[in-house]
């Protein structure tokens, strides 16, 4: 539908409207226009991806028929008994059930008629694969990688990965590419890989000005704006929506702002929020998250657009924002550093926690958790480890030989150069521990009482402290390679390293009240006809907790596939009735 003008201004008509363009609200949108709805797709910032763009692009859904290929075939009831323990008192039975049922259908969706193509590590265990249900493999997929030079120019439209975790720029696949980029040094076979990536890479920044072999998150919002290019769904970039429109208590629109003037969107069948959470909203990080008392003791690798609008307009709407979760958000520990630019980064700490030869204390010099654990466990820790009324931080730690063999944060391996991280003060470095510690602001009589302590049991890769490298996680992101556990090393070659940790996240959990077909609920738990919410800005159904790789994404496709197929399905029965 076109864009027309009477007297109460720009008027555009259409069937749906999307507010987002991550994963979630493409999911609807695609959904909802290949079941033959009219749909239009706003996103605020001048790029379309979200933070689905600068993900892993990991999405965690049981029971998929790619499993299934794999010869991975769960017992039916294994994933529900895995969540009810994994949300406990916040068990969401009827979205749970939604969520089994529907996530392997929208899979076989998107893998049939869209772009959306997925691979299956069979090994990549849950992060609490040893719980009731837990899995050793089989729920968690990634986005195969994609060819940018498919989106033609609006390649120039997509986010960028996040640039901390790009090697010049080039965006690393998750599991095996990774590995080789490690090993560089050490096998002729990964050499040979890692030189023909960079020589890709460097002849498309040539030719095309940036790296075209998309990976993680990248591929997947780029795949998913291919299908919905295929599908002709407009999408209209710096495009926020002022406020929605209502009609005798239903949702029938939104006024949205586009090249400085307002256009009264009318939707017909409705209007569907995934703007992406409010990891940047600070009133509301004040008021849901602990550890930041003012709100800015808070570092979000999230897109800086992602201020909370989808939860205010549900609010305004009469929606209710979820406020019990134990943990508002999923959180991570991340690192920050000084871009070239001189803008600030946050580095997010997922691997490297786990390698051998590295451990993390707080100022008092003591450790505090079994750091291979998930990045959501590992800031819990951290917050009950810290000192009342002190900074939330944890420094990670190594020894010379560690860091050049695994790198650390933002810093590489051998033979990149470190230096600059030196000169810039995000990497410190002691001769000993004690100067390590006296640069780091570590209590140094207990540092290094805590690493002789570790010493003692490290050459026969035990833990008695915390058991790193005995759950099936931590050994994943450890070194196969090394032996006998793949996360225990002694930390004995100076100099010595620390990097300082403090808190994010990967997105907000607190989001707006739904019902199983993602429709916005209000206080008294009816439904707001004519709102849906999904992705971040639909209320986690993980109750607050972190059970496995993709448990954001894997439920932003499978709700956004609901809400569009639930819209589709209601037009088909008013046109019937």
């Amino acid at each position: 539908m076109g864009t027309i003008t009477d007297n109460a201004g720009e008027i555009y008509d259409c069937d749906v409207l999307v507010a987002g363009s991550g994963c979630a609200g493409m999911a609807a949108a695609i959904t909802a226009r290949h079941r033959g709805l009219d749909v239009l797709v706003v996103e605020k910032e001048p790029r379309f991806g979200g933070t689905t763009a600068r993900s892993g692009g990991w999405l965690w859904i049981p029971g998929t028929s790619l499993a299934r290929a794999y010869g991975i075939n769960e017992p039916s009831d294994a994933a529900r008994t895995y969540l009810r323990h994994e949300a406990g008192n916040n068990y969401d039975a009827a979205r749970v059930d939604a969520f089994l049922s529907a996530g392997p259908e929208a899979v076989d969706f998107f893998t049939k008629e869209t772009a959306l193509r997925f691979d299956m590590p069979l090994v990549f265990p849950d992060y609490h694969a040893e719980a009731p249900g837990g899995a050793q493999g089989g729920r968690s997929m990634v986005t195969r990688p994609f060819d940018g030079r498919e989106l033609g120019e609006h390649i120039k439209h997509l986010g960028a990965p996040l640039p901390e975790l790009t090697v010049f720029g080039m965006m690393l696949g998750s599991g095996k590419e990774i590995i080789h980029f490690m090993r560089v040094t050490r096998s002729l076979t990964s050499a040979a890989y890692v030189a023909k990536r960079l020589s890709r890479h460097l002849g498309d920044v040539l030719r095309h000005g940036r790296g075209m072999t998309l990976t993680n998150g990248n591929a997947l919002a780029g795949r998913l704006a291919k299908s919905a290019l295929d599908l002709k769904i407009p999408l209209w970039l710096s495009s926020p929506v002022r406020e929605l429109t209502l009609e005798n208590g239903a949702v029938r629109g939104a006024i949205v702002s586009r090249e400085g003037r307002d256009i009264r969107i009318r939707a017909r069948r409705g209007v569907v929020l995934a703007c992406g959470g409010f990891p940047h909203d600070v009133a509301r990080r004040k008021a849901m998250f602990p550890h930041a008392p003012t709100g800015t003791e808070h570092f979000s690798p999230g897109p800086v657009g992602n201020t909370g609008d989808g939860l205010r307009l549900a609010e305004a709407a009469g929606g209710r924002v979820e406020d019990r979760l134990p943990n508002a958000a999923a959180w991570v520990p991340v690192s920050l550093t000084r871009r070239k630019d001189g803008s600030r980064g946050v580095m997010p700490h997922f691997i490297d926690r786990a390698k051998p030869g590295v451990i993390a204390v707080m100022r008092d010099g003591k450790r505090f958790a079994n750091e291979g654990n998930s990045y959501h466990d590992f800031v819990q820790a951290m917050v009950k480890a810290a000192r009342p009324g002190e900074e939330i931080a944890a420094f990670l730690v190594c020894d010379h030989k560690t860091l050049r063999k695994y790198g650390l944060g933002c810093v590489p391996p051998f033979p990149m150069p470190l230096k600059h991280h030196l000169r810039s003060g995000y990497l410190l470095r002691g001769a000993t521990l004690e100067e390590l510690a006296a640069k780091a602001g570590i209590d140094a009589k207990v540092f290094a009482e805590t690493v002789a302590q570790f010493n003692a049991t490290a050459l026969e890769g035990r833990d008695p402290a915390f058991g790193k490298g005995t759950r099936a996680y931590n050994r994943y992101q450890g070194d196969a390679l090394h032996g006998p556990n793949p996360c225990i090393a002694p930390m004995t070659q100076g100099p010595f390293y620390a990097i300082k940790m403090v808190i994010g996240d990967l997105g907000t959990y607190a989001g707006i009240v739904t019902d199983a077909h993602a429709r916005a609920l209000d206080a008294d738990g009816r439904v707001i006809p004519g709102l849906y919410a999904v992705g971040n800005d639909m209320a986690s159904i993980m109750g607050g907790n972190y059970p496995g790789a993709g448990i954001t994404l894997g439920p932003a496709l499978t709700f956004g596939y609901i809400a569009g197929r639930h819209l589709a399905d209601s037009a088909s029965e008013r046109s019937a009735a």
